[in-house]
Order: C-alpha cells, then sequence, then structure tokens
C-alpha cells in the first residue's frame, strides 16, 4: 500500500500542475488524471474520447518497480528469511505483495472509470498484480540470499554470458539516453517555443516539463533502436532512422523537438558505431573480470579462451531480449487511429541489439585476452 501510494504521488503532482491552470475539472478532476496517469504507467490502457491512450511513461514504472522491490525487501525481513530463505519463500512473499497491490491498482480503476477516461478494473488488477509480483519478487530473491545460490549453480560460461548481456543492454541504452538527450539540447529554441504556446502560465508548463521527464526514458530507447538501425514509428506509416525519416504532425511536447528531421550524412554515419562500442566495452569488463579471476584463484585460471569467447557469445541474445523487451514496454498508442503506432518494433530491435552486442562484445574480450598475454 505505502509502495503503491508513493508512487502516485509524482504523477499525481505533475498531472496537477498540467491541468489545474487549465481548469479541468478542479483538484477532483486532476487527481482523477493523476491516477488514471499512475495506472498508465503500469501499462494499463486507457480509454479516452480520442481513442486508446497505452503509452506508458517508463520513470513512473520504473520508480513504482523500485517501490515494490523495496517492499519485497521489507516483507522478507518481516517474515523473518532474510539472508536465510529459499526460492519458494521469496515467490510466496512476492505473490503476498503482488495481491495487495493489484487490489490498490483495482480500487484506483474504479475511481477513474468514469464516462470520457474508461479503464478496466479487471485488467489493472491483473497488470498490477504481474507487476507487482515480479517486481517484489527481485527485492525478495535478493535479500533472501537465493538469487546469489542460483548464480553460484550456474555454469561460469551462462553466469558471465548473462551478466555481459545485461551490461551490454544498460551501455546501449546508455547511449540512446545521451543521444535523446542531445538532440533535445540542440533543438532548444524549438522545444522552448512548443511549450511556450501552452499559454498554461509557469505551474502548468512545469507539469508539462515533468510529464516530458516521465517519457524521458521512452525517448532513450526509441534513440537506442535509432542507433541500432530499426528505427521507430511517431504515427501510422511514419519511419524514423538513420536512413529516412518520414513523418507526419507530431505529438505538441518538447520531446518531439528531438526527432531527427532528415536521414544521417557525413560525420553523423559514425553514430551507427556507438553500440558496437557498447558491445566493445561489456566484453572488455568482462575480459577484465575473467583476468582478475584468473590471477586469484584456482577458478580463474582454468579458464580458457573458447569460456571467455562463449560468454561473450552468450551476452549477445540476452541483451537483444532485453532490448526488445525495452522496447515492447516503451511502445503503445497515443488517441486517434494515426496514432495508433508509437514507439520501434520490439522484434527488430531483439535482433539488432542480440547481433551488434555479441560481434561487440566477441571482439571486446578476445582483443583484451589477447593484449593481456598468456
Amino acid at each position: 500500500m505505502f509502495a503503491a501510494c508513493f508512487s502516485i504521488l509524482p504523477v499525481a503532482v505533475a498531472l496537477t500542475l498540467a491541468q489545474l491552470t487549465e481548469n479541468a475539472g478542479g483538484l477532483g478532476g486532476a487527481t482523477r488524471a493523476g491516477l488514471a496517469g499512475w495506472l498508465l504507467a503500469h501499462g494499463v490502457p486507457l480509454g479516452t474520447s480520442l481513442g486508446p491512450l497505452g503509452l506508458a511513461p517508463l520513470a513512473v514504472g520504473a520508480f513504482a518497480a523500485w517501490r515494490v522491490s523495496r517492499a519485497g525487501v521489507h516483507t522478507s525481513r518481516a517474515y523473518g528469511i532474510a539472508q536465510r530463505g529459499t526460492p519458494v519463500q521469496a515467490a510466496k512473499v512476492a505473490g503476498t505483495v503482488g495481491l495487495g497491490y493489484g487490489v490498490v491498482g483495482a480500487a484506483a480503476a474504479l475511481l477513474v472509470d468514469k464516462p470520457g477516461l474508461e479503464v478496466s478494473a479487471l485488467r489493472a488488477f491483473l497488470q498490477l498484480l504481474v507487476f507487482g509480483t515480479l517486481a517484489a519478487l527481485v527485492g525478495a530473491l535478493r535479500v533472501t540470499g537465493a538469487l546469489r545460490v542460483t548464480a553460484v549453480r550456474m555454469p561460469a560460461v551462462l553466469r558471465d554470458g548473462i551478466r555481459t548481456g545485461v551490461v551490454g543492454a544498460v551501455l546501449v541504452l546508455g547511449t540512446g539516453a545521451a543521444m535523446a538527450g542531445l538532440s533535445v539540447a540542440l533543438s532548444g529554441g524549438e522545444a522552448g517555443d512548443i511549450l511556450g504556446a501552452y499559454r498554461t502560465g509557469v505551474a502548468g508548463q512545469v507539469g508539462i516539463t515533468l510529464i516530458c521527464l516521465a517519457y524521458a526514458p521512452n525517448a532513450a530507447i526509441w534513440a537506442a533502436a535509432y542507433l541500432l538501425g530499426p528505427g521507430f514509428a511517431v504515427g501510422v506509416d511514419t519511419t524514423v532512422r538513420t536512413t529516412e525519416v518520414d513523418v507526419g504532425t507530431l505529438l505538441p511536447l518538447p520531446l518531439a523537438a528531438g526527432i531527427p528531421k532528415g536521414p544521417v550524412g557525413g560525420l553523423g554515419a559514425l553514430l551507427l558505431a556507438v553500440p558496437l562500442v557498447a558491445g566493445m566495452i561489456a566484453g572488455w569488463l568482462l575480459a577484465r573480470r575473467v583476468l582478475r579471476l584468473r590471477a586469484g584463484d584456482a577458478y580463474g585460471r582454468h579458464r580458457s579462451w573458447g569460456s571467455l569467447v562463449g560468454a561473450a557469445a552468450v551476452g549477445g541474445p540476452v541483451a537483444g531480449v532485453l532490448l526488445g523487451a525495452a522496447a515492447l514496454v516503451s511502445r503503445g498508442p497515443v488517441g486517434g487511429p494515426r496514432l495508433a503506432e508509437m514507439g520501434p518494433v520490439p522484434w527488430q530491435v531483439a535482433l539488432a541489439g542480440a547481433v551488434v552486442v555479441t560481434v561487440g562484445a566477441t571482439v571486446g574480450a578476445a582483443a583484451t585476452r589477447a593484449l593481456a598475454g598468456p
């Protein structure tokens, strides 16, 4: 309950600031909009007069996942299974937290569901049940020590490959975040004009800015998809790739100012190498860790070239799955038929990410191992 209330607060404040200045129903209407935004952050679609709204603000979703994972930690400690629990006990804790979270989501949906803004209470319950259970399971597995025990029992190649894949995916998304931020910064004048056109006063503009920040992770994922090659859509029959940009009327948000105006040319083509460099850094980190183990204990000294390259090769598909999942949760419709397709195609991002990270990590790991000598 506390995790739910704590994660509702930021989105409620942002939407309250954005709506109160427009006299959109007063405090009650703004609070209802805040609850709707919180449900949307968990992937619960909203029915509006303009069409379905399903583009989740991932910053709010990530914050909620962190709070629920902390609930899993605290609940595990309350049950006395910290540092000595089993995966089954951790799963029971996660199920308990998830059930409570789902009930809160259903209650929020019942408060939001009115003419003009519709949401299914059953969908909200199931969606938040799954979300809460998975997030709480992460916290419960960590605090009980079950995650560490499971990792130790894994084959070394698989364990190192999973770690490398996670690092590679994070680095690719980090490059996307850097590019998205740089694009918006370079288009600061246009972004400022879009923000000023709202005529909502300072409080309203602050609220709109906070909403843009809530969607910043979505922009980072879309930028990563752009760097990987598949690109993304900003509406039906639109394309934003390094080789082609075909868009119509964009959403009137400052973030839209950062969308490229045309295909990449000249030195800009070097951007395509950024994800590959990210994969090489992941491979370098893998090799450095293996070399430290090699110098420190018998386990490390028996690591062969095959196991090192194998771990790098496993990391590629792991990164692809993670990047594809990120693309999946970052997309969704925004109202009418023209904006029914927003975001990258998950399978394309997964495939491109797997190939790029596999090649980069393998090259980075092999080069580091070769330079280190026998």
